[in-house]
C-alpha cells in the first residue's frame, strides 16, 4: 500500500514538473502574453461569437488546469476572460475555474507533500495547525485579499495545513472574487491596455490590503465586544494600586511574582497560609526526604549482597521525621516572606478574595490591580464514603504530623502519591495495605509499567490489593477498619493509621470565583495563553490544570505572568507537547511524551524500541540491573514521540530525551553522541544504538558484504 502510494505520489510531481517543462519548452510563455493577445483579439472574439459555448467551456478547462498547475499564465487568461464574455461571464467563468484549479492545487500539495512535512516539522508547525483549525478560513481569506501574494503560492501552502478542503475551495470563491473582478474588468478595455502590471496600481494595491486586514480587524473587535459584555456589570477603576496581584505563594504563584518583580511591575503576593505552598510544606520536599531515608534502610539490609555486613537495622522514626522537617526548613528561606520582599514583592498574609475584575481584597483590605494571576493549587481529594468523615485519618498533607511508626498502615490509592508513600513506610518497618479501586496501579502508565512497580511493591512487603472498592469505614473490637468489595466479596482490613492517598483536586472555592462567573469544574478554566473568563485574569499551576507537577506550575506562572503584563503587545501560547514526569518509587518511573496506552487511544502509530537494564554496566556493579529504557518512535522514523524509564535514576536520564523532543533530535543523534562510560545515561545511547540496528539498511550492507568479498579475491 505504502509502495503504491508513493508511486502514486510521484507520478504527480513528475506529472506537473513536466507540464511546467513543456509550457516553457514550447515557448508557450511568448504566446500567452499581452501583446500575442492583442494581435489575436479579434480572431477569438469571431470566435466567440460563432462558438459561444464551445469556447467558454474549452477557456473553463484551459484555466482549470493552468491554475491547478500553477503555471504563470492565469493573470493574462484573466484578462483574456473580459476580453471574449465581458465583464458579468468573464467574472462567473474566471471564478469558478480558479477556485477550481487553485482546488486541485491545495488537494495534490496536501497529498504529496503534507505527510512528509507534519512528519518532519510537526513540532515546529503545531501551533500553525492549531491556528488554522481555529481560523484557518480566516487567515485564507486575508490571503486572498492581497493580490501582491502569488495565488499558486497560497494554493500549495495551504495544502500542507490541517485545513479543510472544503473551508479552502469556498474561501477561495469569495476571497479571490474582488481581484476577479479587477482583472476582467480591465480586460474589456483590452486594446487601452498597455502592461499587466499596469492593472493593479499602488492605491489598488493597499485598498485590498486594507481590505485583507479586515477579518483581523474585525476579530478584534469581536474580542473587545465580548470582553466589554464580559465587564459590563462592573466599574473598573481609574487607577490601579498595583500591575499584579498573584493569589497563592507555592511554586505557580512564587514563580509569578518573582517574574512580575523582575520586569519592575508592581506586585502583590498573597498567602494565607506557609509560604512554598504543598511543595515545600506537604509534598516533594518532605515526601522525597522520607522517601531518601526509606531507601537508606534498603540499601542497609541490602548490603550484604555486596560483602558488607551491617548487621540489626534500627529505625528511629522520629528522628527520621526530625530530618524530614529540617529539609523543610533548609529550603524554606528560598520561599520566605524576607526572600521576596527583598526582591520588590508586597507580600500579604491573609485570605484573598477577587470581589470585581481589578479588585483583590486580602482580610477584606481591597487591592486594585490591572491584572490578577490565581495560583491557589490544589488539596487532598477526599472520597465520600460511610464512616470516614467520623474517622481519624492522615491525607498527604497531615502526615508529617506523625512521630510514632504506624503498625498497621492502610493506603487508599494507587497512584503516584499511594505507591510512593506506601513503599517508604513498609521499608521503614509498617505492616502496609495499599487498596486501589482499579485493577492496576498507576492507571495511566503501560501496564508492564503498573506489573513492575507492583513486583517492587510487594518485594519491599506493601500488601498490594488491586480490583478492591473501598466501602466503608467499620468499628470493631479490634478498632478501625476499612471495609472493601474485591471478587464479589466484603473484605475487613483493619488499621491504627488510614493514609487516604485518592488524588488531588484544584483549589477553588472561595475566592470569588463563583460571583464573577468564572467556570472552575473541577480546574479553573482557561484557554492556551491561560486567560479565564477576564482577559485580565489569569489561572496557572494546579488549580488550572491539566497536569500537577511543580515544574509545570514553574511553566505555566511564565506564560500567566508574561500575558497578564504584556498581553496588550504580544501573547504567549503554552505547550503541553514535551512535560516530563517522575514517580519516586524505588526504583524510579519516568516519562516524557507518550507511552503506548496514550498512543493507541489517541490512533497513533508507532513502533517500540526497548534496551532492558540488565544489560547495563553500571547498574551491574551496583546491583540495580533491573529496569528498561523504552521509546516510542514512527514507524521507520527517529523522531520520539515519547520515552519512559524504569529503573534507578529515571529521572535524570529523562531529561536527554526532553531535551531531544523539544529540539526536534531524532535517536540518531542521541546515539552519535558520546556518553561517558561507565554511566547510567548510557542506557539512552543504549536504545537508541537497538532502534539503529533494527533500521539499518540491509540491502547496502548486502552490497558492503560482497565488495569486502570482493576485495579478499
Amino acid at each position: 500500500m505504502k509502495s503504491k502510494t508513493l508511486v502514486i505520489r510521484s507520478l504527480i510531481v513528475l506529472g506537473v514538473l513536466g507540464a511546467i517543462f513543456a509550457f516553457f519548452a514550447l515557448g508557450l510563455e511568448h504566446q500567452l502574453s499581452l501583446d500575442a493577445l492583442k494581435a489575436r483579439q479579434h480572431n477569438l472574439e469571431a470566435y466567440a461569437h460563432a462558438h459561444p459555448v464551445s469556447l467558454a467551456a474549452e477557456f473553463f478547462l484551459v484555466y482549470v488546469a493552468f491554475a491547478a498547475l500553477s503555471l504563470p499564465a492565469a493573470t493574462l487568461m484573466t484578462a483574456a476572460a473580459g476580453a471574449l464574455f465581458g465583464l458579468w461571464e468573464g467574472t462567473l467563468l474566471v471564478s469558478f475555474a480558479a477556485s477550481i484549479g487553485a482546488t486541485l492545487a491545495f488537494l495534490a500539495s496536501r497529498y504529496v507533500f503534507r505527510e512528509a512535512v507534519q512528519r518532519r516539522f510537526g513540532k515546529r508547525l503545531r501551533a500553525i495547525n492549531e491556528g488554522m483549525e481555529r481560523e484557518g478560513g480566516v487567515y485564507l481569506f486575508t490571503l486572498r485579499l492581497v493580490p501582491a501574494i502569488p495565488f499558486f503560492a497560497v494554493n500549495l501552502l495551504m495544502g500542507l495545513t490541517q485545513l479543510p478542503a472544503r473551508t479552502f475551495y469556498w474561501v477561495s470563491q469569495v476571497g479571490m472574487l474582488a481581484a476577479t473582478v479587477v482583472y476582467v474588468n480591465a480586460g474589456t478595455q483590452l486594446a487601452s491596455l498597455h502592461s499587466l502590471s499596469g492593472i493593479l496600481s499602488p492605491r489598488l494595491v493597499g485598498s485590498f490590503l486594507l481590505l485583507g486586514l479586515l477579518p483581523l480587524f474585525a476579530r478584534w473587535i469581536l474580542a473587545r465586544v465580548k470582553a466589554e459584555r464580559v465587564y459590563a456589570r462592573w466599574t473598573k477603576p481609574k487607577r490601579f494600586d498595583r500591575n499584579l496581584v498573584v493569589i497563592g505563594a507555592g511554586s505557580a504563584g512564587l514563580v509569578s511574582a518573582y517574574i512580575a518583580a523582575t520586569v519592575r511591575a508592581t506586585v502583590t503576593l498573597v498567602e494565607k497560609d506557609a509560604m512554598g505552598g504543598d511543595c515545600l510544606n506537604t509534598g516533594c520536599v518532605p515526601s522525597k526526604a522520607l522517601i531518601h531515608a526509606a531507601r537508606l534502610v534498603w540499601q542497609a539490609r541490602s548490603a550484604a549482597r555486596s560483602g558488607v555486613n551491617i548487621g540489626e537495622i534500627d529505625v528511629d522514626f522520629a528522628a527520621v521525621m526530625t530530618r524530614v522537617h529540617e529539609a523543610i526548613a533548609t529550603v524554606a528561606p528560598h520561599d520566605s516572606v524576607e526572600r521576596y520582599r527583598a526582591l520588590g514583592v508586597d507580600v500579604r498574609r491573609g485570605k484573598a478574595r477577587i470581589v470585581s475584575p481589578w479588585i483583590v481584597e486580602v482580610d477584606g483590605k481591597p487591592i486594585s490591580t490591572r491584572a490578577i494571576v490565581i495560583a491557589s493549587g490544589a488539596e487532598p481529594s477526599i472520597p465520600t464514603l460511610p464512616g470516614l468523615e467520623g474517622a481519624a485519618y492522615l491525607t498527604s498533607e497531615t502526615l508529617w504530623q506523625l512521630r510514632e511508626l504506624p503498625r498497621r498502615l492502610v493506603v487508599m490509592g494507587g497512584g503516584p502519591i499511594g505507591c510512593e508513600l506506601s513503599q517508604a513506610f513498609a521499608r521503614l518497618g509498617a505492616t502496609v495495605i495499599q487498596v486501589q479501586k482499579a485493577e492496576q496501579l498507576l492507571v495511566r502508565e503501560d501496564e508492564e509499567v503498573s506489573a513492575f512497580v507492583r513486583a517492587r511493591l510487594i518485594a519491599d512487603g506493601v500488601d498490594v490489593r488491586t480490583g478492591c472498592k473501598a466501602v466503608a469505614i467499620e468499628q470493631g473490637s479490634d478498632g478501625a477498619a476499612l471495609v472493601c468489595e474485591a471478587d464479589g466479596q466484603r473484605l475487613r482490613l483493619p488499621y491504627d493509621t488510614l493514609l487516604v492517598a485518592v488524588g488531588r483536586k484544584p483549589r477553588t472555592a472561595g475566592f470569588g470565583l463563583e460571583e464573577l462567573g468564572i467556570p472552575a469544574a473541577p480546574t479553573v478554566e482557561t484557554d492556551a495563553w491561560l486567560t479565564t473568563l477576564y482577559p485580565n485574569i489569569y489561572a496557572c499551576g494546579d488549580v488550572a490544570g491539566p497536569f500537577q507537577f511543580t515544574h509545570t506550575a514553574a511553566y505555566q506562572a511564565w506564560y500567566a505572568t508574561v500575558n497578564a503584563l504584556f498581553g496588550q503587545l504580544r501573547r504567549f501560547r503554552t505547550d503541553y507537547s514535551v512535560i516530563p514526569a517522575v514517580i519516586f518509587v524505588d526504583p524510579e518511573v519516568a516519562r516524557v511524551g507518550l507511552n503506548e496506552r496514550e498512543a493507541w487511544q489517541q490512533g497513533v502509530e508507532y513502533e517500540v524500541t526497548r534496551y532492558d537494564l540488565e544489560a547495563l554496566d553500571r547498574a551491574i556493579t551496583e546491583d540495580q540491573a533491573h529496569g528498561f529504557v523504552k521509546i516510542l518512535t514512527p514507524p521507520g522514523k527517529d523522531r520520539i514521540l515519547g520515552a519512559t524509564i524504569v529503573g534507578q535514576h529515571a529521572g535524570e536520564l529523562l531529561a536527554e530525551f526532553a531535551l531531544a523532543m523539544r529540539n526536534d533530535l531524532g535517536l540518531n543523534k542521541i546515539f552519535g553522541t558520546i556518553h561517558a562510560y561507565p554511566t547510567w545515561a548510557e542506557a539512552n545511547k543504549y536504545a537508541a544504538g537497538i532502534w539503529k540496528k533494527t533500521h539499518a539498511p540491509e540491502r547496502a550492507l548486502q552490497w558492503l558484504g560482497r565488495y569486502h568479498t570482493w576485495r579478499r579475491r
